[in-house]
């Protein structure tokens, strides 16, 4: 409902779901459900703080009122007694868009700052399916923004859209490779930028409570590597874990022949630019080879040409780190 100070719940709406009983029926929930979801664009977090009530429309059969329903049900009472004031898009102005997840549900708002205030356009949440519950943490930031991207289509391509994540998501997106069902969202997200952090004010519960903090000391990023290789050739493998659940896995294949010992060089280099890449300055390294931990450690000198050059470019590499540490890992741990 548009009125002189903005987009305004419809108060019929937001009056219907004060004034209800609490649901005795699965009838009831769906009437219920159905409320709130007409009412989402003006509820932050809707499907996440829904989530006893929307379970319960899952598993007709065993409908049982829970105290978790109850509290939901009085929560969204209160907050629509002063639902917010949303804004018509300025078009010369940004949108801000921030992302959030939980285990089952996906969150995003967009905003627009004016005069250093930050004032909400529009909510948008959805519960995830059990498959998509599954998901890395990156990729249901991802899905959170390809679900934004898709419902406000209008607003996306009549405005520059500025994505606020605390998570490496335009790094990742560049590197489709290391998860295939990012292939096809990156094309849909090319056209988005994505920037760091920003602490909106009056969204500021929002923004605390959906995005992950952000400590002042950098966190340490494990990379394992590991290698193999045969007449023909060889590969090598990695697993790069950083802070909030961020886990990126990469293959590698070599045309040429190469040894253990070269292909874990590569495993490595390879495994130090994806954590440059993806601004790591901290980085613990797990490797079998013991004689490049030990080479890297200063335990034993690289006698082997190609093996020095290796040691170069890895050692330079390392350089770049904050800091660095390497240990032997046997490879059956190594993962």
């Amino acid at each position: 409902m548009i009125t002189s100070r903005g987009i305004e719940a419809n108060p019929e709406k937001c009056k219907a779901i004060i004034q209800m009983q609490s649901p005795q029926t699965v009838k009831e929930v769906q009437r219920l459900a159905g409320q709130l979801v007409s009412l989402s664009r003006f509820i932050p977090r809707l499907a996440e703080k829904a989530g006893p009530i929307f379970t319960l429309l899952r598993k007709p059969k065993d409908f049982q009122w829970m105290d978790q329903c109850e509290e939901a049900f009085q929560s969204f009472k209160t907050f629509l007694t002063t639902p917010p004031i949303l804004q018509r898009p300025d078009h010369k102005i940004d949108l801000l868009l921030y992302l959030a997840v939980v285990e089952s549900a996906i969150s995003t708002v967009i905003v627009q700052e004016h005069q250093k205030v930050q004032t909400p356009i529009y909510f948008i949440s959805r519960v995830l399916q059990d498959a998509e519950k599954r998901y890395q943490m990156i990729e249901k930031l991802a899905l959170a923004l390809v679900t934004a991207a898709r419902r406000l289509r209008p607003y996306f391509q009549s405005h520059q859209v500025v994505v606020k994540t605390d998570y490496p998501i335009k790094q990742i997106l560049r590197k489709p490779e290391l998860a295939g069902r990012m292939i096809a969202w990156s094309v849909e997200l090319s056209e988005f930028e994505s920037r760091g952090p920003l602490k909106a004010q009056c969204l500021a519960d929002f923004v605390a409570e959906l995005t992950p903090t952000t400590a002042e000391e950098p966190q340490v990023w494990t990379l394992h590597v590991d290698e193999s290789s045969n007449s023909k050739g060889g590969g090598a493998g990695i697993i790069l874990e950083g802070p909030n659940q961020v886990t990126l896995e990469q293959s590698l294949k070599f045309s040429f022949k190469v040894t253990n010992n070269q292909a874990e060089y590569e495993a490595l280099l390879t495994g130090l630019r994806l954590a440059c890449d993806l601004g790591a300055r901290r980085v613990s390294c797990n490797s079998d080879s013991k004689l490049m931990v030990e080479q890297l450690s200063g335990t034993y000198q690289a006698n082997d040409t190609l093996l020095q050059r290796y040691f170069h470019v890895a050692s330079h590499q390392i350089s770049s780190f904050d800091e660095f540490t390497i240990q032997h890992v046997p490879r059956e741990q190594n993962t």
